[in-house]
């Protein structure tokens, strides 16, 4: 809260610096803002009403920020001393104890009348109240900069020896760190100029604009709110990113529209070139055709991880051999600039294609013994290693779903086999391409090239996809294996790095996940559950162990917890609530194409008028059941039936157990919780009536077991008692 009557104004702090990391500005310029923000609403001077403006160009980081008062408010603090016992005498004069404690807080003797007392008897304990001054915007903003940055996301950040120095600060000797050399402070609130200074500089008015189409070589900021307008009209700058950003999108749109074509969609791309630029002046090239004879994948990457363009698509989606620039300068004639980069791009798409020729001079399975000279891991051995351990996994994954797949035909034996040499094929020769020129310079292009390069060859069609997809889903949201052989191999591949991994210990820790095996995780929870594939996750994982021999630990029981952890939060997601998704993975389902359906059918369970009652009733039946001393007691026994209610909820559990058993083997997991529904009354009648912990040993016992029958049929789909409330 600001003091009553202060002064309130609009604020601006600019951090001018030398060119910032393109891929980190917009993150720098939000931390910058944010903390700034977060300091000055902390401190009192700024409230929920001030509107904060980040900016964040190439050379600079700024915030305007409305309604930021002079001072903030005195307020009040009490301090607890000691207990009363301590600090005075019985002639309640003060003790030397209580004077040291205030002579410390710069107080003397004469404060003692002015503490209080709280408490009663030996609780009894002085306290001392004081009003602590608020601080002004200077003080405030002072503490926000060094906090914020000291807490900037600055991966590595740079060391350089102040250029001027002050009283305490001796040129070219004392150094500083910081993401780039800064060479700026604006700090100014309203039209006064703050007495703050941070990385050895002391704030002022002044800054500069663009490099070479600034009107002006400075600028001076002669109030807060001129700051943006000056900067766009004197100094050629749109400091807003977001603004910057949008410019560019239109540009790029009405450049390729005017030639029938569209710029490729890459959002991250977009951030960079943004953070490149300070006015943006998209600009359209061209390249020779003959180079699209080159796979397109090996273009787009060279021109937008090398150049920053935007590479232009027709209307199939194929690229053609014009592409778009976004300049810095805006010349009256920019044939100059076109160009340049035209020149600039020729030699990285001569490499490319110069690349994609040789590597078809060998073919993939030429280059796989040189696998066995690539390290894959120290303790997992090479990638050829590896390969013939993927080739092994999917041969008993064919298998597993040869299995699954009923009724077991001829035919169906034929239709396994000629997948099994697919699969065998495409294992073999997925990682080839690592070895390949092209892959070796631009590494994204794994898998993808090993397509273009099987397809080179003659291999079939469905290899060729297969040794692409064997990635996929390379991260959220991306396409899963278009196909069989594929979705077979890509299984294989991420459960060896999964089991491997797991195996010699490099579980991920916190955010440190440098293998990428929550990815790796997810990608075999989408392929099994998008897919719907009739394989067991226990199986699979059980399956993988014995090809790594002694090379590993037994990694099972820390790896299935660590795939229901990931299908848990994807879940949750989704949309799922937590009870529900705790309902059914607590059972820890092997398929688990089926957990949707075991959602969705606790969802429809859950919305029946006796779902409560029977959640709660199975709530209360897990815990007696967990009471149980050795093993719960199995068979009922009916002529030990002497009550009533246990009768009829034995006679009810006869003719309800079938039905929600052949729903459940049918799979149709709705219907067989359903089915279970009518069980409220005699289950409620049961307890109601039924005296369980019978001094009758025999009757206690059958009485266990008709509740172990009971919480069995119940929770087959998932675990009821956890949608109690």
């Amino acid at each position: 809260m600001s003091e009553p009557n202060a002064p309130v104004a609009n604020l601006l702090v600019e951090l001018f610096v030398e060119e910032l990391p393109p891929k980190s500005l917009k993150k720098l310029g939000a931390a910058f803002a944010d903390g700034l923000v977060s300091g000055l609403r902390g401190a009192g001077l700024a409230g929920a009403h001030s509107v904060a403006t980040p900016f964040a160009t190439p050379r600079r980081l700024a915030l305007y920020l409305t309604q930021v008062a002079a001072k903030a408010a005195d307020r009040p603090q009490q301090t607890k001393l000691m207990p009363v016992s301590v600090g005075l005498d019985v002639s309640g004069a003060p003790t030397p104890a209580l004077l040291k404690k205030l002579a410390a807080m710069g107080l003397n003797a004469q404060a003692v009348s002015g503490l209080q007392r709280q408490g009663h008897g030996k609780a009894e304990t002085l306290f001392l109240d004081t009003v602590v001054p608020g601080a002004t915007v200077a003080e405030g903003l002072q503490k926000a900069l060094d906090e914020t940055l000291a807490a900037l996301p600055i991966s590595k950040a740079m060391a350089y020896q102040l250029e001027q120095g002050g009283p305490d600060v001796q040129p070219g000797w004392t150094s500083v760190n910081f993401v780039r050399p800064a060479h700026g402070l604006v700090a100014l609130h309203g039209q006064a100029v703050l007495a703050v200074s941070v990385l050895g500089l002391n704030a002022g008015r002044r800054t500069q604009g663009h490099r070479f189409e600034a009107r002006l070589p400075t600028i001076d900021v002669h109030h807060a709110d001129r700051y943006e307008q000056l900067l766009k009209e004197d100094g050629a700058v749109i400091p807003r990113f977001d603004e910057r950003r949008a410019v560019i999108v239109a540009q790029l749109a009405t450049a390729a529209a005017a030639l029938g074509l569209k710029p490729i969609e890459d959002e991250a791309l977009l951030d960079e070139v943004t953070a490149l630029v300070e006015r943006p002046n998209v600009l359209t090239c061209e390249f020779e055709r003959e180079f699209l004879a080159v796979p397109q994948e090996c273009l787009i990457l060279t021109m937008k991880a090398n150049q920053k363009y935007f590479p232009l698509l027709d209307g199939a989606g194929k690229l053609t051999n014009r592409f778009l620039i976004v300049s810095n300068i805006s010349p009256a004639d920019p044939s100059a600039v076109v160009q340049g980069n035209e020149r600039v791009v020729r030699p990285r798409l001569a490499d490319a294609k110069f690349f994609f020729d040789q590597d078809r001079k060998r073919s993939l399975a030429d280059r796989v013994p040189g696998l066995d000279k690539v390290v894959y891991h120290g303790k997992l051995g090479t990638q050829g290693q590896r390969t013939e351990r993927v080739r092994a996994l999917a041969h008993t994954v064919v298998n597993q779903l040869r299995m699954a797949t009923v009724p077991y035909t001829v035919d169906a034996r034929d239709e396994f086999e000629v997948l099994d040499g697919k699969v065998q094929q495409a294992a073999v020769l997925a990682k080839a391409d690592l070895l390949t020129d092209m892959v070796g310079e631009f590494p994204e292009l794994q898998g993808i090239m090993g397509a273009y390069y099987a397809r080179h060859e003659g291999l079939r069609d469905g290899v060729a996809i297969a040794i692409e997809d064997h990635y996929k889903p390379r991260f959220a949201g991306d396409a899963l294996p278009r196909n069989h052989t594929g979705t077979v191999v890509a299984l294989a591949d991420k459960l060896e790095t999964l089991v491997g991994l797991f195996g010699t210990g490099q579980l991920p820790t916190g955010d440190k996940d440098p293998f990428a095996l929550r990815r790796h995780a997810l990608g075999v929870i989408r392929i099994l559950c998008e897919k719907n594939l009739p394989l067991q996750l226990p199986e699979l994982i059980a399956a993988a162990r014995p090809i790594f021999g002694d090379l590993i630990a037994d990694p099972t029981a820390a790896l299935l917890d660590f795939f229901y952890d990931r299908l848990a939060v994807t879940l949750r997601e989704q949309g799922y609530t937590a009870n529900e998704v705790d309902a059914v993975l607590s059972q820890r389902p092997a398929r688990l194409g089926e957990v949707a359906k075991r959602l969705e059918a606790v969802r429809a369970f859950a919305a029946l008028p006796e779902a409560a009652s029977l959640a709660a009733a199975n709530k209360r039946v897990s815990n007696i059941l967990k009471k149980v001393e050795g093993a719960v007691p199995q068979g009922v026994q009916a002529e030990l039936l002497r009550e009533a209610p246990e009768q009829a909820l034995f006679a009810a559990l006869q003719e309800a157990v079938p039905v929600a058993q052949r729903q459940f083997d049918a799979h149709d997991y709705t219907r067989s919780l359903q089915a279970l529904a009518v069980l409220k009354a005699p289950v409620d009648a049961f307890f109601d009536g039924v005296m369980v912990n019978a001094d009758d040993e025999a009757l206690r016992r059958n009485r266990l077991a008709l509740l172990n029958r009971l919480h069995g049929a119940m929770n087959q789909v998932a675990d009821l008692s956890r949608l109690a409330a």
